[in-house]
């Protein structure tokens, strides 16, 4: 049976992570209140910034920057999450 969260980003009863999606506070926080649903959704706007912005994963300051705008669309202000003003999504 799949564990239920009540995910703070839908804000609904859906379907948890199967595990943190990575080590630390943030990690085991987004385990026990994201929905599977809500982190693929970050998961697909973490690949525009990463490709809008050019960033560099192998850098320290890229990936702060990236759980920085995690922690701030999951349990902050979403709305300051920092797309790319020029972005166009892919037609499908």
């Amino acid at each position: 049976m799949a564990r239920m969260v009540n995910c703070v980003k839908l804000k609904k009863e859906a379907e948890g992570l199967d595990y943190p999606p990575f080590p630390g506070a943030l990690g085991a926080r987004i385990w026990r209140e994201v929905s599977k649903e809500a982190w693929a959704e970050w998961t697909r706007l973490q690949t525009m910034m990463v490709n809008e912005y050019g960033l560099n994963l192998a850098d320290l300051s890229a990936r702060q920057h990236l759980m920085q705008q995690c922690e701030r669309y999951f349990f902050g202000d979403a709305e300051g999450v920092q797309v790319p003003e020029n972005f166009v999504p892919p037609k499908p």
